[in-house]
């Protein structure tokens, strides 16, 4: 027997290690006060955090960072396994397993040597996800779109689910139309109920008219974000500390000057 073999058991692989700690975290005797108190509805907050953090190093490109943000959004996975654990639901195996099953049971033509079949890979994607769904009970094509998910990206998903069986415009016009339509019902809203109500039907609508255009609704608000913020910093900067002084009129020529400076 090697002595890395001879080893192992002092030195265990990240996974089982992380699970040891996560299960010391949680003992009730002599874990920590706060890991013990947790429930899934608590840590579902942090959960999503992660994963917009792993998101943002990925934007930064800052693979250091996505090295140690990826670890924290593992430990949300550790930490939801343990906690299903201990109510004899399932553990982090069965978790590991069961996304390994699916995997290979989407992946027919790489895993199962079957032909690779159909237009494209995402029909055939979402045709196998319609059909676990409806092993799963589901009664609507709108069934498992997480509520949880951004409003801007749930608009999308769910408008993409409805075009899937037919309910979508069939050329550019009408998602432009309905913005359009959208525009002139919000402005003759009166009470705060029909202004959110029409604001709602006014972004979900540009929601459509992004998505005809073959542009993720979610990237595409990202990119604006981001865009707007460097023009401002950058307005900031050239304006030193007199910024929010200025009129109105010299702060849109500063916003002109840095989309000038861009080109």
């Amino acid at each position: 027997m090697s002595p890395a073999a001879e080893d192992s058991s002092a030195n265990p692989s990240g996974i089982a290690r992380l699970l040891t700690v996560m299960a010391r975290l949680r003992d009730p005797q002599i874990g920590c006060e706060w890991d013990v108190a947790q429930t899934f509805s608590t840590i579902a907050p942090y959960t999503i955090e992660e994963a917009y953090e792993v998101a943002d190093a990925i934007a930064r490109e800052d693979l250091h960072a996505l090295r140690e943000e990826l670890g924290d959004l593992l430990l949300q996975v550790v930490f939801h396994a343990r906690m299903a654990e201990e109510l004899g639901a399932f553990d982090f195996d069965a978790v590991a397993q069961g996304i390994s099953d699916k995997m290979t049971t989407r992946h027919p033509h790489i895993f199962g040597g079957a032909e690779q079949e159909g237009p494209s890979r995402e029909e055939r994607w979402e045709a196998q996800k319609a059909a676990e769904r409806a092993t799963k009970g589901a009664e609507s094509a709108l069934d498992g779109v997480a509520l949880a998910l951004p409003a801007l990206m749930r608009a999308e998903k769910l408008q993409k689910r409805a075009a899937r069986v037919g309910f979508d415009w069939p050329d550019l016009e009408g998602p432009r139309a309905k913005v359009i339509e959208e525009l002139d019902e919000l402005a003759s809203a009166e009470t705060e109920a029909e202004k959110l109500d029409e604001a709602g039907d006014l972004l979900f609508a540009a929601v459509n008219v992004a998505r005809s255009h073959g542009v993720a609704p979610e990237e595409a608000l990202r990119h604006a974000n981001a865009k707007f913020e460097g023009r401002f910093r950058a307005m900031e900067a050239l304006a030193g500390n007199t910024f929010a002084a200025l009129s109105l009129d010299a702060q849109e020529a500063l916003w002109r000057q840095v989309k000038t400076a861009e080109r």
